[in-house]
């Protein structure tokens, strides 16, 4: 059976862009029968207070796109808040420090951002290895100065994978990302690992997210091998800009839900997202249960969506 989720990190109020997702990956699973996860990812805990993960639901189930497992209906695999779950993330990277594939990191943000330090197309700066192979008395020396983050040594391979919806993808893990966090220096664990975890502890068949993370699908898939867990399937969206070509962000306040809630109904809302997506041609009021009629990934676009000005005007 499909298991679907949402995901989302309580760190404002939730905009289109989240909206969408959630509304994809919602129908995505329903249309085939299957169930849906709520996990908060919250573990950041600083920039994710509760408050906001409260009205994070308050919202979701306004626009009528509920869940089976997660906060207000438990399930089998609760915790469903990150920031109650670093045990499990700390074992998983006790297994992979046990491999000896995880190395202490003393760089600053300052070095990794260097202008010597070669960096992608999407901005992302590629670990250049700097402190790979420091010798033990390196290591301690700098310890002594600085808490480390944790890396883990990535092959000079590439991952592979066909998503769901944009087709063939690949990345040359060391050539493309470098040997990637799985603990910040502060003790946080990083995204990679947690949602690798989570995914996988919690039976998730299926995931559905933005573009903007399908860079990361090939780090994932590298951490599912070395964990011994098998991979949901990923399919990844284009993303929703600004009317001026700006990815959106919680700081959109036009587009953030705050703003929308008080001018739209969740039909409305739902109706012409699903018109932009492309599968709802009509743009009038639906439910999300009415969209699943229409819903279908080959009527999806590869290409950013960009939102119209006014679009609730």
């Amino acid at each position: 059976m499909t298991v679907g989720r949402f995901a989302p990190s309580p760190s404002g109020r939730i905009h289109l862009g989240n909206i969408l997702c959630c509304l994809l990956a919602w129908l995505s699973a329903r249309q085939k029968g299957g169930t849906i996860v709520l996990r908060i990812e919250d573990l950041d805990t600083a920039r994710c207070p509760m408050r906001y993960a409260e009205q994070m639901i308050r919202d979701l189930r306004w626009l009528g796109l509920d869940w089976d497992q997660g906060p207000e209906v438990s399930g089998p695999n609760k915790p469903y808040f990150q920031s109650q779950r670093t045990a499990l993330y700390q074992a998983a990277l006790d297994r992979l420090e046990a491999q000896g594939l995880v190395y202490p990191c003393f760089c600053t943000r300052a070095e990794l951002h260097a202008a010597s330090a070669p960096h992608r197309e999407d901005g992302l700066t590629v670990y250049a290895g700097t402190c790979r192979n420091l010798t033990p008395a390196e290591r301690e020396e700098r310890a002594r100065r600085r808490s480390p983050a944790l890396r883990l040594r990535v092959p000079d391979k590439e991952y592979s994978f066909t998503d769901g919806h944009m087709g063939p993808c690949a990345e040359h893990l060391a050539r493309d990302c470098g040997d990637f966090l799985l603990r910040r220096s502060d003790g946080m664990f990083a995204y990679q690992l947690a949602v690798v975890v989570d995914d996988a502890a919690m039976g998730v068949t299926e995931v559905v997210r933005g573009a903007d993370l399908l860079s990361s699908t090939p780090r994932q898939l590298y951490l599912y091998q070395l964990l011994g867990l098998t991979p949901p399937e990923f399919i990844h969206f284009p993303l929703l800009l600004a009317p001026d070509g700006r990815r959106l962000s919680k700081r959109d306040t036009d587009a953030g839900l705050d703003s929308l809630r008080g001018r739209v109904t969740a039909e409305e809302l739902l109706g012409r997202l699903a018109e932009l997506a492309g599968f709802h041609p009509s743009g009038e009021p639906a439910s999300a249960e009415e969209l699943l009629g229409e819903f279908s990934w080959e009527r999806i676009p590869r290409e950013d969506i960009r939102l119209p000005a006014g679009l609730f005007e």
